[in-house]
């Protein structure tokens, strides 16, 4: 057990380097969209007013994350004695993660997902939709929950602000050039051709590298529930009872998509690039992986 302890953390380890790796590359093409836009607009104060649009923008988003989320998918907070087993199994979960015990929340929904939010522990919110809770059993239920806890307990909220005020400003500075490109046609044929690229590839880019963050994302937290229980088999027969019903939320709203276990719009049809989360298949084979958390 130690020895698979050992092996967890180090992908464990892994997977928040990638993030960082993720985020700081972000971060660089943001600085050369900033060159380029002095460039190309004669006008860097041009970066600055984007800049302050997304930031006020997503900090706003992030400090009232857990209503938002409650609010666009309809849950509703319930009490102990609504459900005292999903409370026992959620409050366990936070005493082995050291964290308070969340409020929990229900979707009267029969698609199979989850999602946790709140910009800190003490703002914690875990919701489950009535189908999850009528489809999985108690291991399942609890992979589930420590999955969810982790995102709160890896700070995921913030990671996931960072990462849309970063591709925010690519995009929203990408606008600005194609606004200002009659103003700039003077300095050159050569500047209007990578100021007009940059304007088409720049929030691609951006997307690309944000979606990507949020799939390393999912992955640490697997890995992190599945230490958490001392059972990835809890959460990898959840993950497949998911995957084989993979009926859409009704309410799914591509602002909080990212938030949930599983694609709330369903099977994901436009490639990995462009999704959230990291193939289902994928994520129950590291949990399931041959030395049990080697390929976590």
């Amino acid at each position: 057990m130690q020895e698979e302890n050992k092996s967890l953390y180090t992908h464990k380890t892994s997977n928040i380097s990638k993030t960082w790796f993720l985020l700081i590359t972000l971060g660089g093409v943001i600085l050369g969209v900033g060159y380029i836009m002095s460039v190309y607009l004669d006008s860097p104060g041009v970066m600055f007013i984007a800049s302050i649009i997304s930031i006020v923008s997503s900090v706003g988003t992030y400090w009232f994350s857990d209503a938002i989320a409650l609010k666009t998918s309809g849950a509703k907070i319930i009490s102990r004695a609504d459900n005292k087993e999903l409370y026992d199994i959620v409050d366990n979960i936070a005493i082995s993660a050291g964290l308070p015990t969340p409020k929990i929340g229900i979707i009267e929904d029969s698609a199979l997902n989850a999602f946790a939010t709140g910009r800190d522990p003490s703002k914690g919110v875990v919701v489950f939709t009535r189908g999850i809770l009528e489809a999985l059993d108690r291991e399942e239920l609890e992979g589930v929950a420590a999955h969810e806890m982790s995102h709160i307990l890896n700070r995921d909220v913030l990671i996931g602000t960072v990462a849309v005020v970063f591709a925010s400003i690519v995009s929203m500075s990408a606008r600005f050039i194609s606004f200002g490109r009659s103003s700039s046609e003077r300095r050159g044929g050569i500047t209007v051709i990578i100021g007009i690229l940059l304007m088409i590839v720049a929030p691609l880019v951006a997307t690309f590298l944000r979606m990507a963050i949020s799939r390393k994302r999912e992955f640490l937290a697997d890995a992190t529930g599945a230490y958490l229980t001392r059972n990835p088999e809890g959460l990898a027969s959840a993950l497949e009872k998911i995957a084989g019903n993979p009926k859409p939320l009704d309410r799914a709203n591509k602002a909080t998509a990212h938030l949930f276990i599983s694609n709330p719009f369903g099977v994901n049809k436009i490639g990995e690039l462009f999704s959230t989360h990291p193939p289902i298949e994928e994520r129950i084979k590291r949990l399931r992986g041959a030395d049990r958390y080697g390929e976590i």
